[in-house]
């Protein structure tokens, strides 16, 4: 692959990611104030949300990966995964890898949600709304597409989402909704692996 090819694919990766990081922050709060998306089951907001968590994530592995092997600017890998290491613009860089391990961490805290204290898997999801700000600094110091153009008015309408639904979800934190947030995780999360194991037994 040509050094233009992954030119194309960090940047590209890079902003998809945002704009899927800025709908799991939205969907997050969706689940969190137990509202009801339109055309989607009961707990459809539940696996949408976890969906494109996971997808944002695999996205950000890809823009993580082309930024090593890429030639063209010499980020080493230890540079990726240490914050402020790396000898090219290393604040900007240094933000990324720190978004990328929260990243990492929020999605742990998910995939161990039935292991770990329900305080404790909230107070690492509360992080996340530092995560889109670690990864809104990264793009701005490090790339070229969020300086002008129509990728600077994507990621603005990005901050704008973000910081309302930021101040919707501070806002409604001590609501009923809330503190019925987790029975209501408990319970989608049963509803769905329920519906898993009814179609793994139809699939048979």
């Amino acid at each position: 692959m040509t050094s233009i090819a992954f030119w194309y694919l960090i940047r590209a990766t890079g902003l998809v990611s945002l704009v899927l990081m800025t709908a799991t922050i939205v969907l997050g709060v969706v689940v969190q104030r137990q509202r009801r998306l339109p055309g989607l089951p009961r707990f459809g907001a539940v696996a949408l949300h976890r969906s494109v968590s996971l997808i944002s994530a695999l996205l950000l592995v890809v823009h993580v990966v082309t930024a090593v092997v890429d030639s063209y600017v010499s980020i080493p890998v230890v540079a990726a995964v240490v914050p402020f290491t790396s000898g090219w613009r290393p604040a900007g860089i240094g933000l990324g890898a720190l978004a990328v391990e929260l990243m990492a961490v929020v999605i742990a805290s998910s995939l161990l949600r039935g292991r770990i204290p329900f305080r404790l898997w909230r107070a690492v999801h509360w992080t996340s709304y530092l995560l889109w700000p670690l990864a809104f600094v990264h793009g701005l110091m490090t790339g070229t597409d969020l300086g002008s153009g129509w990728p600077l008015v994507l990621a603005l309408g990005c901050a704008a989402v973000v910081g309302g639904t930021s101040a919707v979800a501070w806002v409604g934190r001590t609501s009923p909704a809330v503190e019925r947030a987790p029975a209501a995780l408990a319970s989608s999360s049963a509803a769905l692996r329920r519906g898993a194991r009814v179609a793994v037994f139809r699939n048979r």
